[in-house]
């Protein structure tokens, strides 16, 4: 059904765990993540920020109009087909909630413009319905959940997100910071780290994998002839180990198994302000010629 599409459960999490200054759970217009489960299991736990639907109503028109992301889970939803029988079954539920929503921006966008331009449309983006619901998302990510119900402003604007998923499970990009934190750690379960950075990371656990490339932050670093090094050492501890990731260089590193444009717009939708400097984007395009024996991507366009 247009207008309705899946999300995966750590496409969720990269979007609870987007960060500018602070994090963006703090934007009015950034997420609205809505439970469309029963009072008693959403009093148990829920995923963090989320809201109930109070029996199936719709949010405000005025409050969806603008949102980034509408997201919709129940326990276990795991397609976009609803039951033969013509009715929603019970595991449904969100399926049933997301179609009210697109009932009611129809709606909506008929009433602001009776003559169907572009212009009357209510919402640009789809609503987001959670594949597997709260019990896959929660099974992946339980220290995303909480019974917490109201969220002030400045709790949301101190929420500390977690590193961004680049391969579920496997693969993670964060800041130095994150990289130290042992919660972290423990919850992400990360057994290897590639630190990329003049200091040296602090409390990494103990018997984990541990690569440091002792570069400065600046257009001149070369991290060029450290990059055979930092695949060799994923792949060696991917065989054995689970591998974490901190730095945003080594995600693009680490996937140009394909031509850097894809790598490139696929870390970007991970980590939606990932914004490197020129110098190490020649550096990755050098890396792309190596690797493929001719240059693929034109980083002279302004994406780049």
């Amino acid at each position: 059904m247009a207008g309705i599409a899946l999300c995966e459960p750590h496409c969720l999490y990269n979007i609870l765990n987007q960060k500018r200054r602070v994090s963006r759970l703090a934007e009015a217009n950034y997420l609205c993540l809505l439970d469309a489960r029963t009072q008693h299991e959403y009093n148990e736990s829920h995923i963090i920020t989320a809201r109930r639907i109070e029996q199936y109503l719709v949010p405000d028109s005025e409050e969806l109009r603008c949102v980034r992301y509408c997201v919709v889970y129940d326990c276990e939803t795991s397609s976009l087909d609803y039951s033969s029988k013509g009715r929603y079954e019970e595991s449904e539920v969100s399926f049933y909630c997301a179609d009210l929503f697109l009932k009611q921006t129809e709606l909506e966008a008929s009433r602001l413009d009776p003559l169907g331009e572009e212009g009357g449309q209510f919402t640009r983006h789809p609503v987001l319905i959670l594949r597997g619901g709260y019990k896959r998302f929660s099974a992946c990510y339980h220290f995303l959940s909480t019974q917490k119900i109201l969220w002030m402003p400045q709790e949301l604007d101190n929420f500390q997100p977690y590193p961004v998923e680049i391969l579920p499970e496997k693969l993670y990009m964060g800041n130095f910071k994150q990289a130290c934190d042992q919660q972290i750690q423990r919850n992400l379960k990360i057994k290897a780290q590639v630190n990329i950075s003049e200091q040296p990371a602090t409390l990494f656990a103990e018997g984990g994998k541990y690569l440091h490339i002792p570069v400065p932050d600046s257009l001149e670093a070369d991290l060029f002839s450290s990059f055979a090094t930092i695949c060799h050492f994923i792949a060696l501890v991917a065989k054995v180990l689970s591998p974490g990731s901190y730095s945003v260089q080594v995600p693009n590193i680490y996937l140009l198994s394909c031509c850097l444009q894809r790598a490139w717009d696929y870390v970007l939708q991970c980590k939606t302000n990932m914004r490197p400097h020129r110098g190490f984007v020649k550096q990755l395009s050098d890396w792309e010629t190596q690797i493929y024996g001719t240059t693929i991507t034109d980083i002279s366009e302004p994406n780049y």
